[in-house]
C-alpha cells in the first residue's frame, strides 16, 4: 500500500486549502455585521434577511451551483460585468470554486457568530457607553472580545464546510485538475475510474486529518481566547 501522494492529487490538497482559506477570510467581516444585524435589529424585512442568509442550507448544492452560474458566469448579469470591467472570471476558475465554498459555508458562520452576540450581557456595552465611549468603540473594545470564540467557532465552521464543498463547486467551475479540482472533485473522480478506490482513499485519509487538524486547533485557540478572557 503506497500512501504517497501523486503531483496531482498534492495540488488537489494545495486548492483545496487555498480555496477554503480564501472563502473564510472573505466571509468574516460580512459574517461578523449580518450575525450582529440579525442578533440586535429589528425591521421589516428581517425574516426575509435571515432566510436568503440561512437558505443554503436547506437548498439542494447544485441549485445554488447553477444559480451562481447563471449570474457569475461569463454571459451572466454579474460575471459579464466583472470579467469586462475588472478582468474578473470566476466561473471555471479556482476563484469560483471559492465563491461557491463561501456562499455554501456563509450561513454556518453566520449562525455561530449570532449565538455568541445573543448571548453577550448588553449591560458591559450599557457601562461602557455611559463612560463616554462611542458605539463603534464598544463593540471594538466590548462586544468583539466576548464574541472571539464565537467568531473563531464560525471561521473554522466555515474553513471545514468550504473544504468538503462538492455539489455546488462541481456545478458552477467543473472539476478541472490544476485549476478547480478540489479534494472531494478528486475523489470523486478517482472512483469512476478502474483501479482509483486506492487513490481515493488516501485522499479521504488527507481530508480526515485536516479537518481533524483544523478543530484541534480551533479548540486550543478557543482555549487560549478564553483564558486571556478570564485574566
Amino acid at each position: 500500500m503506497d500512501f504517497t501522494l501523486t503531483a496531482e492529487e498534492w495540488t488537489a490538497v494545495e486548492l483545496s486549502l487555498r480555496v477554503a482559506t480564501v472563502a473564510s477570510v472573505a466571509s468574516l467581516v460580512p459574517g461578523i455585521a449580518i450575525a450582529y444585524l440579525l442578533a440586535r435589529c429589528r425591521f421589516p424585512g428581517l425574516s426575509i434577511l435571515n432566510g436568503l442568509v440561512h437558505l443554503p442550507l436547506v437548498m439542494p448544492p447544485v441549485v445554488t451551483g447553477y444559480l451562481l452560474l447563471m449570474g457569475f458566469g461569463r454571459r451572466g448579469l454579474f460575471g459579464a460585468f466583472l470579467a469586462e470591467h475588472f478582468g474578473l472570471v470566476f466561473s471555471f476558475r479556482w476563484t469560483g470554486a471559492a465563491l461557491a465554498s463561501a456562499i455554501m459555508a456563509f450561513p454556518l458562520m453566520v449562525r455561530a457568530i449570532r449565538l455568541s452576540v445573543e448571548a453577550v450581557d448588553r449591560r458591559l456595552e450599557a457601562a461602557a457607553g455611559t463612560l463616554g465611549a462611542p458605539p463603534l468603540a464598544v463593540f471594538l473594545t466590548v462586544t468583539l472580545p466576548l464574541i472571539a470564540p464565537g467568531i473563531l467557532a464560525g471561521l473554522i465552521l466555515a474553513f471545514a464546510k468550504a473544504m468538503g464543498e462538492f455539489g455546488a463547486t462541481i456545478t458552477f467551475v467543473s472539476n478541472i485538475p490544476g485549476e478547480t479540482q478540489t479534494l472531494p472533485s478528486a475523489i470523486y473522480a478517482l472512483l469512476q475510474v478502474p483501479g482509483g478506490e486506492w487513490p481515493a482513499f488516501r485522499l479521504v485519509l488527507v481530508s480526515i486529518v485536516l479537518s481533524m487538524a483544523a478543530l484541534v486547533a480551533s479548540e486550543w485557540m478557543a482555549r487560549r481566547i478564553n483564558v486571556r478572557m478570564g485574566d
